[in-house]
């Protein structure tokens, strides 16, 4: 080690052509961070205004949705917690993002944005179901992550036990961000996962994080699948013991737990014409009729825990509201696309619900988008009528 730092430092003397280890300069000063990824919203954001002729607008309300967990102080004041679900961008955690949004559109200098409300993609669907029908009070994603929130009443949240708004008053009730995700991470589902779960989680980018998520949410089902099938294909169950097309992690996306399941849908026949396909084209060999069964069993065990599993966390909110007519609304490509998820969803939530609560699942349409705008419409009132309050009284 001395001897390779010896060298090195010869190499960063002013003459290196005599020198092994030649130390280039290559002018490269600095690294990514936080700042590239907020420089890219705001890019987006210019090129929107520029597309919708608003470059010459007045300062304009923004309502930014950042699906990922933050810790708010306030409507417009949130530090990330932690990236999820795949995501990694340094020098953001423990940063307030609406800071670093603002700074990146201060630095453009050419749009005038004033980001007035930050919220998390499950209160934007909330607020989307609830611009429609004022029941709704969850709002829940199943996608590529998974998130809930609700609406809790503020006596029920001892963390807020005195809290006041900036506008002097009380709310009654207040969403929470429940990010269940990291339900789990404590241990409280070990019972119930299993040695493929364990795989699952060990590859993964954040080990002994966010459990819950990678049990139900449309990343991890596929890979799943895939560590369950190896290991049949392993023990000689599957594919006469040859496991290596399977073996590849992430060669079975969860698309194709979606895809087989249809199979099992439309299919009376069972020909698992699509099934033996996508087998195929992953680079399976020796694909016999029984093969296709049992993966299909597979993809539909996969998918009916997941559903289930989920049920469970939404059925246990509305008890925990326990008002008499509740909506629930629910976005995300595994609740918009998988074709029994929903279905499988629904009939669990009905199973598990106590007393004569009545729900009703609503997709939400754009909820990151449409929930922002509402979210900031509503704080723009309520700050252009605190204003005009201001100005009456100071005239008086």
């Amino acid at each position: 080690m001395q001897l390779m730092e010896k060298s090195m430092e010869q190499g960063l003397a002013t003459s290196t052509k005599s020198v092994a280890v030649k130390m280039l300069p290559t002018f490269v000063d600095s690294v990514p961070n936080g700042t590239e990824l907020f420089d890219h919203i705001a890019d987006c954001m210019a090129k929107f205004m520029e597309e919708n002729n608003l470059k010459d607008a007045p300062k304009l309300p923004l309502g930014f949705t950042f699906s990922f967990p933050c810790e708010q102080d306030g409507l417009t004041k949130g530090k990330l917690v932690t990236w999820t679900k795949g995501f990694k961008a340094s020098g953001v955690e423990g940063a307030d993002v609406v800071t670093l949004l603002r700074d990146a559109c201060h630095r453009r200098k050419d749009i005038d944005i004033d980001v007035v409300a930050l919220l998390n993609d499950t209160v934007g669907t909330l607020m989307a179901c609830a611009f429609q029908e004022n029941s709704c009070q969850i709002g829940v994603i199943v996608g590529t992550g998974t998130n809930a929130c609700y609406m809790e009443r503020l006596e029920r949240i001892p963390k807020l036990a005195g809290y006041v708004d900036e506008h002097g008053v009380t709310p009654e009730e207040m969403i929470i961000n429940t990010e269940w995700g990291a339900f789990g991470d404590d241990g409280a589902l070990d019972f119930l996962r299993t040695k493929w779960d364990d795989a699952v989680d060990r590859e993964s980018i954040n080990p002994g994080q966010h459990l819950y998520e990678k049990m139900i949410s449309g990343m991890y089902m596929g890979e799943c699948a895939r560590v369950v099938l190896e290991d049949l294909a392993k023990q000689g169950l599957l594919f006469g013991g040859h496991s290596d097309a399977i073996s590849v992690p992430h060669c079975f996306p969860t698309k194709f737990v979606s895809e087989i399941d249809s199979d099992l849908l439309e299919d009376d026949d069972r020909t698992f014409q699509k099934t033996y396909q996508i087998l195929e084209d992953i680079g399976v060999e020796m694909i016999t009729a029984n093969d296709c069964a049992n993966v299909a069993y597979v993809c539909s065990l996969i998918s009916t825990r997941a559903a289930h599993l989920t049920a469970a966390g939404i059925a246990m909110l509305l008890n925990r509201i326990n008002k008499k007519h509740v909506t629930v609304g629910v976005d995300g490509s595994v609740y918009r696309f998988h074709p029994t998820y929903p279905t499988l969803l629904d009939a669990k939530i009905a199973e598990l619900i106590v007393g004569d609560i009545e729900y009703k699942l609503m997709l939400s349409e754009d909820g990151s988008g449409r929930g922002a705008a509402l979210v900031a419409a509503v704080a723009t009132r309520l700050k252009e009528e605190k204003l005009a309050s201001l100005s009456s009284s100071s005239k008086q």
